[in-house]
């Protein structure tokens, strides 16, 4: 069985933080700075204070759960840097196992704006930007160093 799609709640932000660490852990492991990589998955408490914001104050968040598990997520706001599309894809994941399965694009479907959007992905990561030119978007030309994970990202965006 598929998993199924919902609306996040604020009941959900522990579970949500644990599996966006896993994201992070799987997707960026191989891109990102160990050292800096490994910070950011330690600060559990950071993750779930993050979470706990999002889902009172943020734009909806789209659930994916597959027997009872958090197994990836989606949403979409307003642009928050200069430069950015009037809407912002603010993050889509999905756990490993559920790479390839058509999950992502479930995910992408259930947020995807009708006005122009954005987004920032990591300059290294083919499989995510193959997804995305499937879905519309273009590399702009804009590059930002990520800080925080001690890597390049780009912007793309689709009109």
């Amino acid at each position: 069985m598929p998993p199924a799609l919902r609306l996040a709640t604020p009941a959900d932000a522990a579970a949500c933080a644990v599996m966006h660490a896993e994201c992070w852990r799987e997707a960026y492991g191989p891109y990102a700075d160990p050292a800096l990589l490994a910070e950011r998955l330690a600060d559990t408490e950071g993750w779930l204070a993050a979470w706990t914001r999002h889902l009172t104050e943020g734009p909806p968040r789209v659930l994916a759960e597959h027997d009872g598990e958090i197994v990836g997520f989606s949403v979409v706001g307003p642009g928050r840097h200069p430069g950015d599309a009037t809407q912002e894809l603010y993050a889509i994941y999905t756990r490993q196992a559920w790479w390839g399965t058509g999950l992502g694009q479930e995910l992408w479907d259930a947020v995807r704006p009708d006005e122009p959007c954005s987004l920032w992905v990591l300059e290294d990561n083919e499989r995510a930007q193959g997804f995305y030119r499937r879905n519309g978007f273009v590399a702009d030309g804009a590059r930002d160093f990520y800080d925080g994970l001690g890597t390049w990202e780009i912007r793309m965006v689709r009109p």
